[in-house]
């Protein structure tokens, strides 16, 4: 059997996790060691034979490891990690501050150029499988509008962002798309809307003892890039009632895009594209490990720099031969 990817986690939360557990279902990877900022004997790592290091020995062990998936949270973890692992390692992430990611792109881009790696970011589902629907969407019917709702689900990146907020000691985000958006765009009006007229956020926080918890809720609905440009409720609930009420991570989403051709735009069509998770971590780590394939591939071929999901071509995220393709997908 030919060699397999050896893939590293960065960051053992929910999506290291998953990814762990993605890594069984692909046949051409193997799981080479997960890197963590905590206590490595802490870890109760499923895979058997492998080991948990703390993120610092990371450096030492590039020989080791052909792709690094970066796990970390977008708003404080992968704005540092993203640049520095770029530096080191062919490496996938699922950075998801979408006005960010110009800026994230170029750092990450920089020091994977100079390092002669393969880093493509921002490869979840949204940005990810979504962003490459957009561009289908939108280079096929060039006269039309495109539509990006989200949910009613569970953000990891919003969520991440509620439990670093000053007196947080846990809490989910959930996001919840507005119905009357939604039936108007399919009722082909294209309507401009605003995010705020697309989606509402919905808090479920756990307080320290003692926080201020008028302050917690003004840091989260003021929170620039994540809140402030929603309609946001925050509800403080204790930690049992957030187990048990919210201890899922579904999540969900549609693109549609509304077009029109003809001599005199008469006929009109819709292209949408659905998903409905039961695990977004789960789902996100499977795109991720999908584009460690690419990120390999790309970097036996002598490819370097940063990418994102709508450089790549969909054969490399396949583990089959082109003729496999051809036979089974065209």
């Amino acid at each position: 059997m030919k060699n397999k990817i050896k893939v590293g986690i960065i960051g053992y939360g929910n999506l290291g996790k998953s990814v762990e557990l993605g890594i069984r279902q692909n046949k051409d990877m193997q799981l080479a060691g997960i890197f963590t900022r905590r206590d490595p004997s802490t870890l109760k790592i499923i895979t058997e034979g492998v080991q948990a290091y703390h993120i610092d020995q990371a450096k030492d062990m590039t020989d080791k490891i052909d792709v690094m998936v970066l796990c970390g949270g977008s708003m404080s973890d992968l704005p540092e990690q993203g640049p520095y692992f770029a530096s080191l390692f062919n490496t996938v992430d699922g950075y998801d501050t979408h006005a960010k990611i110009p800026e994230y792109f170029n750092k990450v881009n920089k020091n994977a150029l100079e390092a002669g790696k393969v880093c493509i970011i921002s490869s979840g589902w949204d940005p990810g499988m979504f962003s490459i629907n957009r561009l289908y969407a939108d280079a096929i019917l060039p006269e039309g509008k495109t539509y990006t709702f989200w949910g009613t689900g569970i953000s990891q990146g919003h969520s991440d962002a509620i439990r670093r907020v000053k007196g947080v000691r846990d809490g989910k985000q959930y996001t919840i798309p507005v119905e009357g958006a939604i039936e108007a765009v399919k009722r082909g009006e294209m309507p401009e809307l605003t995010a705020r007229e697309k989606h509402k956020r919905v808090c479920y926080v756990v307080a320290e003892e003692g926080a201020d918890k008028e302050q917690i809720k003004q840091d989260i609905i003021t929170m620039p890039n994540y809140f402030a440009d929603y309609d946001t409720e925050v509800y403080f609930v204790t930690a049992e009632e957030l187990e048990k009420n919210h201890g899922g991570l579904p999540h969900g989403g549609l693109v549609i895009r509304y077009g029109k051709t003809g001599a005199h735009e008469e006929n009109r069509h819709t292209i949408e594209y659905k998903l409905e998770l039961d695990s977004n971590p789960d789902f996100t780590a499977n795109v991720l490990l999908a584009f460690v394939r690419a990120a390999y591939r790309l970097s036996r071929e002598g490819v370097s720099g940063a990418k994102t999901v709508v450089d790549i071509a969909p054969a490399y995220l396949s583990d089959q031969s082109a003729e496999e393709l051809r036979k089974s997908f065209i």
